[in-house]
């Protein structure tokens, strides 16, 4: 269930951050519209450019009101899984590029371990074999009794009497070798199952982190790398165009260079938070703090 509902949660961020940007297509797409409408007015372009700028714009907007509507649907299915109506609207404290907290591959593995309800019972049972063990070997130790004590009204024998009394049981039949040799193979299959256990554990916990560690990756790839690179690129295919060196068609094709790559990476970010959750999931603990 906390998987299902980081996930919505998480989509209905995507989405909204998804209508923002498509907002900001259709600013781009209407300054270019002007741009274009102004060079023509002035005779240095044809008016084709200004119906290609119209029909970008007409794009972007069409763009945006699909967005709009996958924004309902994501708020929607967050509302199913908080059995709230599904017009409740949702101020999100979490941006969807607020990365969540990061954790070596070890502080996740010792987290499983600690969280796996099948270790915590193999380790109750080996406690409880060493307990037993423990037992057995003090049975075998020899038992000193001392009493003391006092008699009164014996007649004609005392009045008060006192008395005192030593036994020693020595183990010498029962020394529990078969019970203590058979505490020792418990113990053995119980270490034996717990190491297994361990292994088939840190083999998922490495599973999900890898796949989690892989989309990390792949959003500061972007972050550092794709997005300034295509930002840079529209802004000189549009410096260019204003003066003369370059034709629309140069501008539009930065443009959806840049519209590719921003919704990549918001993509990006939606499957790395998928992963956390997976991550999460697979680990057993809550892992929104170190």
């Amino acid at each position: 269930m906390r998987r299902n509902t980081r996930v919505a949660f998480y989509r209905l961020a995507f989405a909204r951050a998804e209508s923002d940007r498509l907002a900001q297509v259709v600013k781009l797409a209407e300054h270019l519209r002007q741009i274009a409408q102004d060079r023509f007015e002035a005779g240095a372009v044809p008016q084709l450019e200004v119906v290609q700028a119209e029909l970008e714009v007409s794009r972007a907007q069409a763009d945006l009101e699909v967005a709009r509507q996958e924004e309902k649907v994501a708020l929607s299915q967050l509302n199913a899984l908080l059995n709230e109506p599904p017009r409740t609207s949702w101020e999100l404290a979490t941006a969807l590029e607020e990365l969540p907290p990061s954790f070596t591959l070890e502080e996740l593995v010792q987290r499983a371990y600690g969280a796996n309800a099948e270790l915590q019972h193999l380790a109750q049972e080996e406690k409880v074999e060493q307990s037993r063990l423990r037992l057995l070997k003090a049975e075998r130790v020899p038992n000193l009794d001392l009493q003391y004590g006092l008699d009164f009204n014996a007649p004609r024998d005392f009045k008060t009497g006192p008395r005192s009394g030593v036994s020693l049981v020595l183990p010498l039949f029962a020394r529990n070798q078969g019970e203590i040799a058979q505490s020792f193979a418990n113990q053995r299959v119980l270490e034996a199952e717990t190491a297994a256990r361990k292994r088939a554990v840190a083999g998922t916990v490495e599973e999900a982190y890898f796949d989690w560690n892989a989309q990390q990756t792949q959003v500061e790839i972007y972050r550092r790398t794709l997005l300034p690179a295509v930002r840079k690129l529209e802004g000189m295919a549009e410096e260019s165009y204003r003066a003369g060196k370059a034709n629309i068609l140069v501008v539009l094709d930065a443009q959806r260079n840049v519209q590719d790559v921003e919704r990549n990476y918001l993509q990006s970010l939606l499957a790395l938070e998928s992963a956390f959750a997976s991550l999460e999931q697979t680990v057993g603990a809550t892992l929104d703090q170190k």
